[in-house]
């Protein structure tokens, strides 16, 4: 246990650690330096081979060619059963093994390190087969720098990101936020928008992508959204984000059921289908994408009718109450888990697009039923989510303000 202390802690032996600063002499403690260490094993008395697991290697396999008998990587292997599936390893992913300083080319390591993320670390102790404590979860540090961005939309939400080299992750927030209330399918000249966010960093400086969205303002048709990040829920930690006045910016139904995509033709009672060389009626949606871009379930409900027409192709229906309906056509495969009677969550991936049934082209045909009569989406007056509670605005508005100012601040960035 004190072992696996030290380790976690990145401590020296106890030996030298009990030896305290003052009792040092003044021109040791001018040159003293840092000892250099990885995950807590000082590199004076170890060194690390980094290596990736290749194609078809396993631990075994990894453990065999460094210097180990088949029957201690059994033994190893079997004690990790309770621990960690070895199994799931996976070719790509960096490894670390720990050597004595003075070791040779047949000196076994000591320790092997598998690093399943950039900040999750699985480590097996190989020369401690009996020890109580073999293995050990490490997971490194993780800080946030806040980070500030103004920009008007001058192409396309994901290119002005890529045009100021943000991760295009950012956009992917920004459209999970604002989904009930921006169509990111019509953005306009004067759109643009604000946010302060964190971007997320290993403590030697590792980048590890977009962190939360601390608060938003966007521009669109002439409207201001704000968005503020807000924890109602401090025993579950449950949050959600609400605008200036206290109001969720969810609604009941999303605007979409694609993150990203362009609509192709709209409900129409008059629209002349090549496929049948006549005008009919179309009374779907229709968003064009990428075969296999994942669709997802635009609110709340139980899949009322899930499988395969000529002119449907894959397609699922979903009842949300006894008002409103939703239908999903020309998938190319629903998601894992996907049958009849199945509840799904709003934001939930429910297929991919395909270009099953009817259809001259990848995408999705988006279907919404009102009280059993096929109508419009776009043209629906929908209710919104619960706001904040009264008693709650209060503490909600003081916790916003510095934010709110803040992105008020911001001047436009030039690209």
């Amino acid at each position: 246990m004190f072992v696996f202390f030290l380790i976690l802690a990145g401590c020296d032996s106890p030996s030298s650690s009990s030896v305290k600063p003052a009792s040092l002499p003044t021109d040791t403690l001018a040159h003293h330096q840092p000892v250099q260490q990885f995950l807590g094993f000082d590199l004076r008395h170890y060194r690390v081979l980094h290596d990736t697991v290749r194609p078809n290697e396993t631990f075994g396999k990894i453990l065999l060619a460094r210097a180990l008998r088949p029957a201690d990587v059994f033994r190893i292997s079997d004690m990790l059963k309770k621990h960690w599936d070895v199994r799931r390893i996976r070719a790509g992913r960096p490894y670390h093994l720990i050597f004595p300083k003075q070791a040779d080319s047949l000196t076994p390591p000591v320790a092997f390190v598998y690093e399943d993320s950039p900040v999750d670390f699985k480590l097996v102790y190989l020369d401690s087969i009996n020890s109580q404590y073999p293995f050990s979860d490490i997971q490194k540090p993780v800080e946030e720098r806040v980070k500030k961005i103004s920009l008007p939309i001058r192409q396309s939400l994901f290119g002005d990101l890529e045009a100021r080299k943000v991760s295009p992750v950012l956009a992917l927030r920004l459209s999970e936020i604002y989904a009930w209330t921006v169509d990111f399918f019509h953005l306009f000249p004067g759109d643009g928008f604000k946010a302060i966010y964190s971007d997320k960093y290993t403590t030697d400086g590792r980048y590890l992508g977009v962190g939360d969205v601390q608060a938003a303002v966007f521009y669109h048709r002439g409207d201001t959204i704000y968005a503020f990040r807000y924890e109602f829920d401090t025993i579950n930690h449950r949050y959600d984000y609400f605008d200036e006045k206290g109001r969720s910016l969810r609604k009941q139904f999303l605007k979409s059921p694609l993150k990203f995509g362009r609509i192709t033709s709209r409900y129409t009672m008059r629209r002349y289908v090549r496929i049948y060389g006549r005008i009919k009626p179309h009374l779907g949606t229709d968003f064009a994408a990428p075969v296999g871009t994942p669709i997802h379930a635009t609110a709340d409900g139980y899949i009322e009718k899930i499988g395969y027409t000529r002119g449907n192709g894959n397609y699922i229906k979903i009842r949300h109450n006894s008002t409103y309906a939703t239908q999903y056509l020309h998938m190319s495969r629903f998601a894992k888990g996907m049958r009849k009677g199945v509840h799904v969550r709003q934001g939930q991936v429910i297929g991919y697009v395909g270009m099953t049934g009817y259809t001259t082209g990848p995408h999705v045909c988006y279907r919404f039923w009102k009280n059993g009569r096929q109508v419009d989406p776009f043209k629906q007056k929908l209710p919104q989510a619960k706001s904040l509670d009264s008693a709650d605005l209060p503490q909600y508005l003081r916790f916003i303000s510095p934010l709110k100012r803040q992105l008020d601040s911001l001047p436009y960035e030039k690209l």
